[in-house]
């Protein structure tokens, strides 16, 4: 409904000030004519909102503009209540601050919306962690923190995924918690990158500061670089044999890093393509597996595996 969308893109302008109009279009999901005849409306309605042209110009509302929360509807006041990142509020230091504010956004709503805080917290829980979650501090974790919030250049000893370990000075932009993991967003020569604050060795906080680029937009870069990312951390292809009964196991262990490829035979076979970070943890989900599983490409993962059983069988008898 426009009703919904104009007051979408006032909510837009004050959360986070002025903005483009190809970039209010983005986010509302329609084309930038709308949001042009939009703006118009709004301005025809007494809401202070002006524009800029040019380079650096954009959308805005008067600074002392604020809409209030009375307009809220029931769909909107249970979607704040479901959602429970309390964990990961707390690696970032603000486990309080959210529970404090959910207590006051409750107590402020109306008396006619206070069942449904109630309703909701009882039908619907969203655990974002992963069902192991490491309850030991991260490593440099506050220098991380205050990299990122300060804009201050860091010297970092990184490990790989092949388990090389090389030194690089970053630029860290932000922090993105995904499931149980956190990652650090940084650019380094001139490069947004994405690193796995575990595989750190070393951070150390240098005396330079930097300039943040005024285009970058952290949601709108994590969505866009996502699938990219995924598939970096899932370079490794390999095809196995394996048995209709590990199936599940499979892809339990792997979600969205296996296909079929060759449905079950009249034996109860079937063929799989996998995708993983390295030939190490290929290796680790085929001795797994055992018996159920035959490496079927590429050789390198075959012979791995063979010489890993062999160096298992000369450790046993020794």
């Amino acid at each position: 409904m426009r009703a919904d969308r104009l007051l979408g893109v006032v909510m837009l302008l004050q959360t986070r000030g002025k903005m483009t109009t190809q970039r209010l279009a983005k986010e509302l999901g329609v084309s930038r004519r709308t949001i042009l005849r939009d703006i118009d409306a709004l301005s025809g309605a007494g809401i202070p909102v002006y524009s800029d042209g040019g380079h650096g110009g954009g959308v805005a509302l008067d600074e002392n503009y604020r809409v209030t929360l009375t307009g809220l509807k029931e769909a909107e006041i249970r979607s704040l209540f479901v959602a429970n990142n309390n964990q990961l509020l707390k690696d970032v230091g603000l486990g309080a601050a959210a529970e404090s504010s959910l207590l006051k956004l409750a107590a402020a709503l109306p008396t006619a919306h206070q069942p449904s805080v109630d309703y909701i917290r009882q039908r619907i829980y969203i655990d974002p962690l992963w069902w192991w979650h490491d309850s030991e501090p991260l490593p440099f974790w506050d220098e991380l923190q205050k990299a990122v919030y300060e804009d201050i250049c860091i010297q970092t000893k990184y490990e790989n995924y092949d388990g090389s370990i090389n030194e690089r000075i970053l630029q860290p932009y932000s922090l993105v918690a995904k499931s149980s993991s956190w990652y650090l967003i940084a650019k380094r020569e001139g490069e947004l990158r994405t690193y796995r604050v575990s595989r750190f060795q070393d951070v150390k906080l240098l005396d330079d500061h930097f300039q943040r680029g005024t285009d970058f937009d952290l949601p709108g870069y994590w969505q866009e670089h996502l699938q990219e990312f995924t598939e970096a951390l899932a370079e490794y292809e390999f095809k196995l044999r394996i048995h209709e009964s590990r199936l599940s196991f499979v892809r339990w262990l792997t979600p969205g890093r296996v296909q079929v490829i060759e449905p079950v035979d009249a034996t109860g076979w079937l063929t799989v393509h996998l995708h993983m970070a390295s030939i190490e943890l290929a290796k680790m989900l085929v001795f797994g597996l055992g018996k159920d599983a035959l490496v079927l490409e590429p050789p390198e993962l075959s012979q791995a595996v063979i010489e890993a059983a062999k160096a298992i069988i000369e450790q046993g008898r020794s």
